[in-house]
C-alpha cells in the first residue's frame, strides 16, 4: 500500500467533522482531498474551523463525492444508512461516526432508534474500538465508530470480564458525565451558554440509546444514567459494580494491566498521589486516550470504576482514525500519538 492516502470527509462543518479535519490534516499518511457541507458550501474550512485557518480547502456539497482511499462519514444518525451505497462508491475504505452501522442486527435498530432501511450492511459492518476489535479491523471495508458514552463504560469495564471478574449476569449501574459538545454543533434552547452553564443535569435517567452497545459488546445489560455538566469536551463514566464474590485490589490491577498493558492509548490511575488520583476528563482533554481506574469498596460489596476519556476524541473522531489506521495496515498510533496540556481550563 502507498505510504500517502486519499481521505474525505463528509459532514465536515460539525465538531467532529472539524476533529477529524484536524487530525487528518497532521496525519503522516493521509491528504484531505474533500470536505463536504451543505449549510457552509463553498465556504473555506477555516471559516467554521478557525484552528484550520492554515487549510486550503472549501467545502463542497455531498452530493458531489470525490473519489478517495477512504472516506469518514460525520453525519447525523438516519444519513450515512441512506447514503451507504454512494459512500462506498466512492471509497474503498468507509469510516462511519454516526450509530447507523455500530449494531449488528435490524431488531436492535426497531429498539433503540427508528428502524434501518439498509440492514443488510450490518453484519459486514466493525466496531471501530481497536481496545475491543482490533483483530477484525484489518482490510475492513465498512467501519462504525462507537458511541461516547458506551466507549467509556465499555473501556472501564471491558478487564472485569477479561478477568472473569464479570461474566454478564451482575448488578452494573453506570453514572455518565458528558460535556456539551456531544449534543453537537447544531443550536438548541438546552444548549445556549445561559441554559448550560453550571449545571449537572440528568438528561437521559434511563433508557439511553448508548446502552444497546454496551449490551451487545459486553452482554451485560447495565442500569445506566448520563447527565450534561459545564465542560466542552469529556465523558466521564462511574460504574458500580457487585460482583458475585470477593474481589481484592491485587485481582483487579491484574484485570486492567492484563487488558491494556500493551495498548498504546490506555492509562490506569487508580488511587495515587498528587491531584489527578483517579480519571478525569481534563487529563486527556484533545489526546486519544482514555483513562481507567478502580476502588474497592469491600463493606458494600462493590467495586467502583472510572473511565475518562474525551469524547471528540477517543470517543469518535480519534477512535476512527485509529480503527482507519489498523484497517489499511499503517502504524496504528500515526497521527495520534500526541500528549494533552497541563494545565488547562475547561475541556
Amino acid at each position: 500500500m502507498s505510504d500517502r492516502l486519499t481521505a474525505g470527509v463528509v459532514g465536515g462543518s460539525g465538531f467532529t467533522g472539524g476533529e477529524l479535519l484536524r487530525l487528518l490534516d497532521g496525519h503522516p499518511n493521509f491528504d484531505v482531498e474533500q470536505a463536504t457541507s451543505r449549510s457552509y458550501e463553498r465556504k473555506t474550512v477555516g471559516h467554521v474551523h478557525p484552528n484550520l485557518r492554515h487549510l486550503d480547502l472549501r467545502f463542497t456539497s455531498p452530493e458531489d463525492l470525490e473519489s478517495v482511499d477512504v472516506l469518514f462519514t460525520a453525519t447525523p444518525h438516519g444519513v450515512s444508512m441512506e447514503h451507504i451505497d454512494a459512500f462506498q462508491d466512492a471509497a474503498d475504505t468507509v469510516v462511519d461516526l454516526s450509530a447507523d452501522f455500530r449494531l449488528s442486527e435490524a431488531a436492535q435498530y426497531d429498539e433503540w432508534y427508528d428502524g434501518h432501511v439498509c440492514p443488510e450492511y450490518l453484519e459486514q459492518s466493525e466496531y471501530a474500538l481497536p481496545e475491543l476489535n482490533r483483530e477484525n479491523l484489518p482490510g475492513a471495508d465498512l467501519i462504525a465508530a462507537g458511541g461516547c458514552n458506551a466507549t467509556a463504560t465499555i473501556l472501564g469495564l471491558k478487564p472485569l470480564f477479561d478477568a472473569g471478574i464479570l461474566s454478564g449476569d451482575e448488578q452494573v449501574v453506570v453514572d455518565v458525565k458528558v460535556g456539551s459538545s456531544e449534543g453537537g454543533a447544531g443550536a438548541s434552547k438546552a444548549s445556549s451558554h445561559a441554559e448550560r452553564s453550571g449545571i449537572v443535569r440528568p438528561y437521559a435517567p434511563t433508557g439511553h440509546r448508548h446502552e444497546a452497545e454496551i449490551e451487545e459488546y459486553l452482554g451485560l445489560s447495565v442500569s445506566f444514567t448520563v447527565h450534561a455538566v459545564d465542560m466542552v469536551r469529556g465523558a466521564a463514566a462511574t460504574c458500580h459494580v457487585f460482583p458475585d464474590g470477593p474481589v481484592s485490589k491485587g485481582d483487579m490491577w491484574k484485570a486492567f494491566r492484563g487488558s491494556y498493558g500493551d495498548e498504546p492509548f490506555m492509562r490506569t490511575v487508580a488511587g495515587g498521589g498528587g491531584v489527578y488520583r483517579y480519571p478525569e476528563p481534563k487529563s486527556v482533554a484533545g489526546t486519544n486516550f482514555g483513562e481507567v481506574g478502580f476502588e474497592i469498596d469491600p463493606g458494600n460489596r462493590r467495586l467502583v470504576v472510572f473511565s475518562a476519556i474525551d469524547n471528540m476524541m477517543k470517543g469518535s473522531a480519534g477512535q476512527a482514525v485509529h480503527a482507519a489506521n489498523i484497517a489499511l495496515g499503517l502504524e496504528e498510533t500515526a497521527g495520534l500519538d500526541f500528549t494533552g496540556f497541563h494545565p488547562i481550563g475547561s475541556p
